[in-house]
């Protein structure tokens, strides 16, 4: 009988944890000591934002992302709640807006500015008054704009509508009361169609968002869930909790059948609460501990054994919390998948660690980088209210990329709109991405045909230049400093033509992508 070695192949086998040096690290930060079972920190391409110690009331901190190093002692809060701050998460559509809760029974919203805090932000642009005791969770839609939940120690689901001119909202547009106990953790699926939630009853359900009725229910009673999350598209659940014998356990489930779970793992003796992360486009799971040092990783198939256990990130420091940077913030240049943000109360830091999948080529990785999703919305939230349901719209993380705008536009638009990108980008932003050799813009009046068109020739006329040279006409070098410079100038031209096309690939890209969000538009109908 011959034996055959367990092996899977995967480009994911080698995946390591790489912590930013000192200098990288922000240093200083009064991180809360709140025993809140949340991550207290959230992060985004522009911010990190981490809960701090306040007296008199609750604050959290907004700090640039660039601005690492030592934090001033003496550097402005955002504070506004009476109680203390218990989460904190960023519009995933808005990168200057944050959601906050806390002890005082309340939901304030906040616009962040793009200047530098220069005194502590106290004005919030909305404030949410509807539940009647502490609320310890809230989320943002994941497709539709101006969604928010919030579930509060009055063991309710809250759903409200931000799109309103109204500072104060006193009622939310839906409250879920299902729940028999405080709900610990709020999932969505990727369309926003189903939510998931753990509740201290240690039941999981499945509930209908916008009706407020629970789809499915787990009784299971040899795992009790603390946290509970959604795997993509895979149509299964996962929560990590206790098993009957107090070990820290991870379960998995199938989205249709609660009843028992696929698998069960169990991880360890410690107490602190463990907090998954599950990243889409990579299939890789990611569990962090609170109060460990360390940061396992998985990967999730279909086909058993669902859960493939890859390594762990091992460290000293125990960490209290944990930030993750959307995809569209990372550092594609070094095969960067992941990003963590530690909280270590112990020392004051929060430490940046990449995931990074080891790769010898300095090229973009189209493999570990698929379609993912982008910071615009799919969908008004009276859209998402009527009933409608869409997923995510794709973007490209190629640098370079812009985000798209996959809506149907009328057919009578003007050329001018149709030419214009689908997101504003800032000036120094579209100098990088217009083509090289200071040539301006064509206008309407000046040029009748289409622009690609215009740009190709272009292109054509400008091949042979570089930096004004004329490398077919050149004489031949004489000497050693001729030599080197002909050297240089096709050093440039080699660098010029490799920018060249990798802009007709990103264009190429963003045709696929706004191709494939108008069918998935159109497949709604």
């Amino acid at each position: 009988m011959s034996w055959h070695p367990q092996y899977r192949s995967s480009k994911f086998r080698h995946v390591f944890g790489k912590p930013a040096s000192k200098e990288n690290c922000y240093d200083s930060v009064p991180i809360t000591r709140s025993v809140h079972d949340n991550h207290f920190c959230a992060v985004n391409p522009h911010f990190i934002a981490v809960v701090t110690e306040c007296a008199g009331g609750g604050a959290f901190l907004v700090i640039p992302l660039h601005q690492t190093g030592k934090l001033d002692p003496h550097y402005p809060k955002v504070c506004g709640h009476r109680g203390n701050v218990l989460d904190i998460k960023w519009n995933p559509f808005d990168d200057f807006e944050i959601a906050s809760c806390s002890e005082d029974a309340t939901i304030k919203i906040w616009d962040i500015p793009k200047q530098l805090l220069s005194r502590n932000l106290t004005a919030f642009s909305k404030e949410l008054v509807g539940h009647s005791r502490r609320v310890g969770l809230v989320e943002w839609h994941p497709t539709a704009a101006d969604i928010l939940f919030s579930s509060g120690y009055d063991y309710k689901v809250m759903v409200w509508n931000l799109d309103t001119k109204e500072a104060v909202i006193m009622s939310p547009v839906r409250t879920i009361d299902c729940h028999q106990d405080v709900i610990l953790s709020m999932s969505f699926n990727t369309n926003g169609s189903l939510l998931a939630t753990a509740c201290k009853d240690r039941k999981i359900r499945i509930l209908d968002p916008r009706m407020g009725s629970v789809l499915k229910e787990a009784s299971y009673k040899g795992h009790r869930a603390n946290k509970v999350l959604f795997l993509g598209n895979l149509r299964k659940l996962l929560s990590t909790g206790t098993s009957r014998w107090n070990n820290r356990q991870m379960a998995l489930w199938d989205q249709d059948d609660l009843s028992v779970p696929l698998t069960e793992e169990d991880l360890d003796g410690s107490s602190g609460v463990l907090f998954p992360f599950y990243d889409v486009d990579t299939n890789m799971l990611y569990v962090v501990g609170k109060g460990d040092g360390n940061i396992r990783y998985y990967e999730v198939s279909s086909d058993k054994p669902h859960l493939n256990y890859l390594t762990e990130y091992r460290s000293y420091y125990p960490q209290k919390g944990i930030g993750v940077m959307p995809k569209r913030g990372l550092d594609v240049c070094s095969c960067e998948i992941f990003r963590f943000y530690k909280l270590v109360t112990t020392k004051s830091l929060i430490e940046p660690i990449s995931m990074i999948v080891p790769r010898r080529s300095e090229s973009y990785q189209e493999d570990i980088y698929p379609p993912t999703a982008g910071a615009q919305p799919s969908l008004t939230a009276q859209e998402w209210l009527s009933g409608m349901n869409r997923g995510p719209l794709l973007v490209s993380l190629r640098p370079g990329s812009e985000l798209l705008n996959s809506r149907p536009q009328p057919p009578d638009r003007s050329f001018s709109n149709s030419m214009a990108p689908a997101s504003p980008q800032p000036p120094d932003r579209m100098e990088k991405l217009a083509p090289e050799g200071g040539h301006r813009p064509f206008s309407l009046s000046e040029e009748k045909t289409p622009r690609w068109a215009a740009g190709h020739r272009l292109e054509e006329k400008q091949a042979w230049l570089t930096n004004g040279f004329d490398i077919f006409e050149c004489p031949p070098p004489k000497t050693e400093n001729e030599l080197l410079q002909m050297f240089y100038r096709q050093q440039e031209e080699i660098r010029r033509l490799r920018e060249l096309v990798t802009q007709r690939e990103v264009q190429a890209k963003q045709l696929e992508l706004e191709i494939k969000n108008l069918q998935t538009g159109s497949g709604r109908f």
